[in-house]
């Protein structure tokens, strides 16, 4: 059937040839039943012998319009973006102006997805047709797809401002100005920028965006001009803080501008002009005077200028306080424990920073701790602005969770929460942009900014490969889960995209670059045909080219996302593609990666890769952790038949081990993880349990004590499987229950219980000793130093000793609260003698009564009966129970009791008695 096909389009080609048909034998009807014929060609799948017959009859009749209409719909079948031979077609009756045919063509290449070579060729017949209605909508459509397109966007924004859509040509003109900006253009970017001025003046991020890529396109000569045009607008509104902003951007650029510098003195006037101090801050600084540095001027006189009565002030030893008073050259401030103190104006400079009035440690200062802290939670966009606002309007998380919860205003589970809803909304809040050079550090934006221009900020500021493509990935999951499509038609998405394009198009090698961008790209026009690029994008070459490097390149591949993907290209594009799996298996952990080797049938492979990782636990801890945590449950992994106690002692060994290493400050979030995922399988998925409500007593024993050695294991997990135990076996013993000597469980783990006020406490004589008595101390030492000779000198002597033991105290209280663990007094048991619980003692020597409640360290205050569980007394008569008789020695002198009762403690009335002085 074929072959009859081939022939009859080799009759029709030849038949045009001898006829010599002219232009006007050719209709839309023609092409229409071309399209017929075409059909058949794809349904009999002969495309390339039609393809490779059209080609060799235009070496002969190259303006052949069978042969070109054929193979040119051939070419975009095939995705090639080939469109030459249907363009070269189009030209043709272009010339010969035959539009309707010249219509129906381009119509017929957009069939196949965005060409804005066919847009371009509609809105020409639009126009030809005197049609502009259609012809204004089709040039909406070209320029999303041919962005470096900048005169009809200028028409674009013309149009629609003259229809009185003002807000739709704001957006052409900035689109125009971009454009132009790449295009180095700048008599149209000059145009176009004061046509913005006087449409949106208001938009002040938008132009320092703009001015920030012209100075770097055009040159900051070119960005000091477009400044000069700004500034008069905002100057003229009194809008002084903006205008400031840019006359000290012109000065930047230009240092001895005498414009800039008068300027700068007439709007600090006008801001300022009810300030006392106004003129002489004036004078002190020299800002119009040209042998003076402007940068250092104007560092002076906003220093001096925020010196003023009624302005919050902070002080690295006295805290917040709030200027009361200046008088000639001396300033009265009102510290929070020093009221009225005085000090020299040249002295308050150098030594106080200046806080407005909504800064963050302001509000802690004048606002009930209660009050504020309902405020965040209620509020985080508030909570977030008045933080990042505080300082000098840039602030990354570290800051936040510093005035927060470090400050302990929040507690550590509402920060959890806050934190999360926090960094989502400083990624997608119109309210806040990042810093152009750290991506991480976030800005309050005086205008609301948009999705994509936050995104391309934070993409521009980042430098590291695969940070970049994860900003892409997150950009294009919020357009998606928001059905934003528009948002990837702006400039700023393309040009983020172009960057990975290139990587592509001027590919001379694979490797983990390369290989993201081509995964990126084809990820991008999966979704988004009309940002096809044309670039080539065949990964059966790249697979190859890549070779023994595979492994290398793949574990490179800084992207889980890429990584599956590029797995399910090796899958489609490699015949003998499970060895590969199986090698980079480990590297690429995933469930559907697992099944699709079982379903191949290497299930023995799938059971030899876990069989060794198991075994070599400690050098493959995430290899074996995964799989127990993913495929315990699974066909094949039952029939390997692992005993239970081996996995359990497996996983106990792991949480020790990363607990060790934690302890050690080493591969901190790789050990956590491990950490967390080995404790849910044994404790909140219930293995451990499960065991030890099933297993010999022999079993429990080896799984129990290696538990107890664990540093791993928390203690309340250590009680509940001690319970169990005693429950199943009442006779069992557990070790070290009968060695004088042991240390108690938590003891093992370095680790003591403490009310949570008590840490708190702790805590805050920790920061008053660092801060304060240190402080003063230091300032004692510098006092005394002043003195004379120091080997005679007493008060020095004094100070360096008392020095060395503040220093010594701080590094104590630091050590206790590192080991500290605050207790939860909900999980008071009474059963035995334990923290958090009152006991009534019979001493079998006097027959007396003897009542103690059993705390912490912290909470130790004998005189009130109140008594350290790790005390020698304490450690005696810890974790027995009622009934139970003692008999032991301390100090040479032998104790006899019996357990009357225990009962839990009313803990609100524990003070904390450690001392917290020095």
């Amino acid at each position: 059937m074929s072959e009859q096909l081939i022939s009859m389009i080799t009759e029709q080609l030849h038949q045009e040839k001898w006829t010599r048909a002219t232009i006007g034998n050719y209709t839309t009807q023609v092409f229409k039943e071309l399209d017929e014929l075409l059909e058949e060609v794809f349904e009999q799948k002969c495309q390339e012998e039609i393809l490779a017959l059209c080609e060799e009859h235009m070496q002969l009749s190259k303006n052949s319009i069978i042969a070109l209409y054929i193979s040119g719909i051939i070419n975009l079948t095939k995705q090639s973006i080939n469109d030459a031979n249907l363009l070269i077609l189009i030209n043709i009756f272009i010339e010969n102006n035959r539009w309707k045919i010249v219509e129906s063509l381009a119509e017929r290449i957009l069939g196949f997805g965005e060409n804005k070579h066919a847009y371009r060729t509609l809105a020409k017949c639009y126009e030809a047709e005197s049609n502009e209605t259609k012809k204004y909508e089709v040039w909406e459509k070209l320029i999303r797809v041919d962005y470096e397109e900048a005169d009809i966007v200028k028409l674009l924004a013309e149009r629609a401002e003259g229809l009185g859509k003002t807000e739709e040509a704001i957006q052409f003109y900035k689109k125009a100005l971009h454009r132009y900006i790449n295009r180095k253009m700048f008599s149209q970017v000059r145009e176009i920028w004061k046509k913005l001025i006087d449409l949106a003046s208001e938009e002040v991020e938008f132009f320092f965006h703009a001015e920030g890529k012209a100075s770097k396109v055009l040159g900051e000569d070119r960005a000091v001009q477009l400044l000069e045009d700004l500034y008069p607008a905002y100057k003229a509104a009194e809008k002084w803080d903006i205008a400031l902003d840019i006359l000290k951007k012109i000065v930047n650029y230009d240092p001895k501008s005498p414009t800039a510098r008068n300027e700068l003195v007439i709007c600090y006037r006008n801001k300022h002009q009810n300030h006392s101090q106004l003129e002489e801050c004036l004078r002190m600084s020299n800002i119009g005077a040209s042998w003076r540095s402007v940068h250092d001027a104007i560092a002076d006189f906003e220093k001096h200028i925020s010196f003023d009565a009624g302005n919050y002030v902070h002080h690295r030893t006295w805290g917040v306080g709030r200027i009361m008073e200046i008088k000639d050259d001396f300033i009265t401030i009102d510290f929070i424990k020093t009221k009225g103190h005085k000090m020299s104006l040249k002295l308050a400079v150098s030594a106080l920073t200046i806080l407005g009035k909504d800064h963050i440690w302001v509000c802690r200062t004048t606002q009930k701790k209660d009050e504020l802290k309902k405020k965040v939670l209620k509020d985080p966009i508030w909570a977030l602005k008045t933080i990042i606002k505080s300082f000098d309007n840039q602030a990354d998380m570290k800051r936040v969770k510093l005035e927060l919860a470090d400050s302990k205003l929040l507690e550590p589970n509402e920060w959890t929460s806050w934190s999360s809803k926090a960094r989502q909304l400083l990624k997608t809040d119109e309210s806040f942009g990042n810093m152009p050079d750290k991506p991480d550090v976030y800005m309050v934006r005086e205008q609301p900014i948009s999705l994509e221009e936050k995104f391309f900020n934070r993409f521009k500021a980042e430098k590291e490969f695969f940070n970049r493509i994860k900003i892409l990935q997150e950009f294009l999951g919020f357009v998606q889960d928001q059905d934003q499509q528009s948002s990837v038609e702006s400039d700023l998405f393309r040009e983020m995209f172009g960057y990975f394009v290139a990587y592509v198009r001027n590919m001379s090698q694979v490797n983990e670059f390369t290989l993201g961008s081509m995964l990126v790209v084809r990820s991008v026009i999966e979704h988004f045909n009309f940002l096809n690029p044309g670039v080539n994008l065949n990964f059966r070459e790249a697979i190859e080219a890549l070779g023994p490097d595979t492994e290398a390149v793949f574990l490179r591949l800084n992207n889980a996302e890429l990584r599956r993907e590029f797995l399910g290209i090796i899958r489609k594009h490699t015949k003998n593609w499970p060895p590969i799996y199986l090698r980079l298996l480990p590297l690429q952990l995933h469930k559907d990666n697992i099944n699709d080797l079982i379903k191949a049938g290497y299930t023995d492979k799938v059971q030899e890769l876990f069989t060794n990782a198991f075994t070599a636990y400690r050098d493959n801890r995430e290899v074996a952790v995964w799989f127990l945590k993913n495929c315990r449950e699974e066909e094949w992994f039952k029939e390997l038949n692992i005993p239970s106690d081996k996995i359990l002692i497996a996983l106990i060994h792991l949480l020790d081990i990363t607990a060790r290493e934690l302890e050690n400050k080493k591969d901190l979030s790789e050990n956590r993880r491990l950490n967390r995922q080995a404790s849910t399988i044994l404790f909140k998925e219930n293995m451990l349990i499960d065991y030890l409500g099933s297993a010999d007593k022999d079993g429990i024993g080896r799984v129990y004590n290696l538990m107890e050695e664990s540093r791993g294991v928390e203690h309340e997990f250590s009680r509940q499987a001690k319970t169990l135990i005693k429950k199943r076996f009442p006779d069992f013993k557990f070790k070290g229950e009968n060695d004088k000597d042991r240390e108690i469980e938590t003891s093992n783990r370095s680790t003591f219980f403490a009310l949570y006020h008590s840490y708190e406490e702790k805590s805050r004589a920790l920061q008053n000793l660092q801060e304060v008595e240190v402080a003063k101390n230091s300032k004692e030492i510098s006092i005394a130093r002043d003195f004379g000779d120091l080997k005679e000198n007493a008060e020095y002597k004094a100070a360096k000793e008392r020095q060395e033991i503040l220093n010594a105290t701080a590094a104590k209280w630091k050590n206790e609260l590192d080991h500290a663990k605050a207790f939860n007094i909900e999980e008071v048991d009474a059963s035995r003698v334990g923290f958090g619980t009152k006991v009534l003692l019979i001493n079998e020597d006097t027959k007396t009564e003897e009542t103690y409640t059993i705390m912490g360290p912290w909470e130790s205050n004998p005189d009130e009966g109140v008594i350290s569980y790790l005390s020698p007394f304490g450690a005696e008569i810890y974790r027995k129970g009622p009934g139970e008789k003692l008999k032991f020695v301390i100090n040479e002198r032998t104790y006899q009791y019996s357990i009357k009762s225990i009962v839990k403690a009313d803990l609100t009335k524990i003070k904390t008695t450690t001392q917290l002085t020095v």
